[in-house]
């Protein structure tokens, strides 16, 4: 049998760790790697723009609770995913990205795309390493799926040289020393070619001494019994608790149901923020959305599950000192940014909150404040009502959200790519249930929405998916519409289309008086999705909503991606709600 290739070992390293699905987008240097990968079963989902395939390599992260695997070449393929490698080391995603680079004995020697990836990509990863001999790229790409899963999860680099991959006897026909390569002519040529054997016994020595092992169970950081006690006290002694539940209490999501199960058996008020979003579904009594920050200054007890005190809390400032301040948190720099919590946990917030509901036993039961709560959401709830009933040039967004409320199948995932539209979207869609949204995290990052789409449809194959587009935002992976139709993946694109970065127009013109750098077109965002293969609906009338959505539903399930091009009018619904 021949030799297995430093391409088959990456691959049957994947296959080990339960890679399902390799997102990349071709390249020299990593051909070997895509080719044996294809032959073991795994599916490679090539796509237009490397950062698509990393954005959709964490949204397999965030759904399945595994490592998503992105694959790109050398150079400008690595640089082109450090944003969505950034995005996921700050939504804590254990993202794997293998990427290709010169040969071992040209780098520094001004190769094609030979830079300096490890440096580059040092600040923005949990661990990195590349690989020197073929032997070292079983360890290598093992030690970064173990390394982006442990502890704080995140994105990890193993670098991939090109002369690794290949066949022993195509390398050595590369460097010259094959067996049809001609005689060396001089003593300088005979140094040469006796340095390049030299090399290659190095490179290839042992290369078959390392074979793929299963991955290891990982220690999970729990609570300690004294810990949950104190909580527990807390909770007992508390008259106006409030839980904020957040993106990293869903990271164990072979037990997402228990987790939600504990937040709803702990019968306290709780805003849910992130992944988190959908962990009761859609009406638990419980379960708040509006009023977050009123609720907080009139609490007496605030548990934070994974959620850090950064500017979505004002930097702790929303939590009054007087009231007890509970924090569970994987990382010890999230556990302690900007407020130092009475009882800080150093735990996994999901399981913490298994722990504490098993260890309270009956729920609190505080109606009169759940009450309460109620019913301010209540209020607001009405509030936005009336607004979607509003006339305004074509059609109204909150109209359009609510309609679309109504239409989402229980098994939906949503997608939120954009400003101001996705965050009107974020007051009125209901996930119906755990793991059914997806947007960037602390970053705030736009242009997610193609990948994220693209890697909830992969692993999710029967789900409707939602993608919801500012028109600013769609521009950033319209173009994955081709790689939607070309592997059969049905999602449902609704854009937003006012001719405006509206979030950042709604204080730059107030405050600054200039539109200047926010003013888009009302461009045929439905005729581009057609071109790359889809579906498109242009709506303009708020009286064809319900009926375009469901013929969007209808062509999706058929099989063909959609885009639904819904032109809007301005409203003042977020007026003021810049965030820094």
């Amino acid at each position: 049998m021949a030799k297995p290739t430093g391409g088959d070992l990456v691959a049957e390293v994947l296959k080990a760790q339960g890679t399902e699905e390799l997102f990349t987008l071709c390249g020299g240097h990593i051909s070997p790697i895509l080719v044996s990968s294809q032959q073991r079963g795994i599916r490679v989902v090539d796509v237009r723009h490397e950062v698509t395939a990393a954005f959709a390599a964490d949204a397999v992260s965030r759904l399945t609770g595994r490592p998503g695997v992105v694959a790109v070449t050398a150079g400008p393929g690595v640089t082109n995913t450090v944003t969505a490698v950034k995005n996921a080391q700050m939504a804590q995603s254990p993202l794997v990205l293998l990427g290709g680079a010169t040969g071992t004995i040209l780098e520094g020697r001004g190769s094609l795309q030979d830079i300096d990836q490890m440096a580059l990509l040092e600040p923005h990863v949990k661990w990195l390493a590349g690989a020197k001999r073929v032997k070292d790229l079983v360890p290598v790409v093992e030690m970064a799926f173990e390394e982006a899963r442990i502890g704080v999860p995140g994105p990890a680099f193993a670098e991939c040289p090109v002369d690794l991959l290949y066949a022993e006897e195509l390398v050595r026909k590369l460097y010259g020393v094959g067996p049809e390569a001609k005689p060396p002519k001089s003593l300088g040529e005979t140094l040469l070619r006796k340095y390049l054997e030299l090399h290659l016994w190095r490179l290839f020595r042992g290369s078959d001494s390392r074979t793929p092992r299963t991955p290891p169970e990982l220690p999970i950081p729990r609570a300690t019994g004294r810990e949950v006690r104190k909580v527990v006290k807390a909770l007992r002694t508390a008259s106006k608790p409030v839980m904020l539940v957040g993106s990293q209490a869903t990271l164990r999501v072979d037990r997402i149901e228990e987790v939600a199960a504990a937040v709803d058996g702990l019968g306290i008020p709780v805003y849910l923020s992130g992944m988190a979003r959908g962990l009761l579904g859609s009406d638990a009594e419980r379960k708040m959305r509006h009023k977050r920050s009123r609720a907080l200054r009139d609490a007496d007890l605030v548990i934070l599950a994974g959620v850090p005190c950064d500017f979505r809390l004002d930097y702790g400032r929303h939590i009054p000192r007087r009231a007890v301040f509970v924090s569970v948190n994987l990382s010890e720099v999230d556990l302690m940014k900007n407020r130092r919590p009475a009882v800080p946990v150093l735990a996994d917030p999901g399981l913490f909150l298994v722990d504490l509901a098993a260890a309270l036993g009956e729920p609190v039961g505080r109606a009169d404040w759940v009450a309460e709560l109620r019913r301010r959401d209540q209020a607001r709830d009405d509030e936005i009502a009336a607004q979607g009933e509003e006339e305004t040039e074509y059609v109204n967004p909150i109209h359009l959200f609510r309609e679309m409320d109504k239409v989402l199948d229980d098994d939906s995932i949503l997608v939120a790519d954009g400003g101001d539209f996705v965050a009107t979207a974020s007051y009125i869609l209901r996930p119906r249930g755990p793991l059914r949204w997806l947007d960037p995290g602390a970053f705030g990052t736009l242009g997610v929405g193609g990948g994220f789409a693209l890697g909830a449809k992969c692993v999710r194959p029967d789900s409707e998916v939602w993608l919801i587009w500012g028109d600013g935002s769609a521009a950033y992976s319209i173009a994955e519409f081709d790689t939607f139709a070309r592997h059969g993946l049905p999602i449902i694109a609704v854009v937003g289309n006012d001719g405006s970065w509206a979030q950042i127009a709604r204080e730059q013109v107030e405050i600054l008086g200039d539109a200047t750098g926010t003013v888009l077109e009302r461009n045929d965002y439905h005729v581009v999705a057609e071109g790359w293969g889809g579906k498109g609906f242009l709506l303009e009338r708020p009286g064809d909503v319900s009926s375009v959505l469901q013929e969007a539903k209808e062509v999706a399930r058929a099989g063909t991606p959609v885009l639904i091009n819904c032109k809007i009018g301005a409203t003042d619904f977020r007026k003021g709600s810049i965030s820094m």
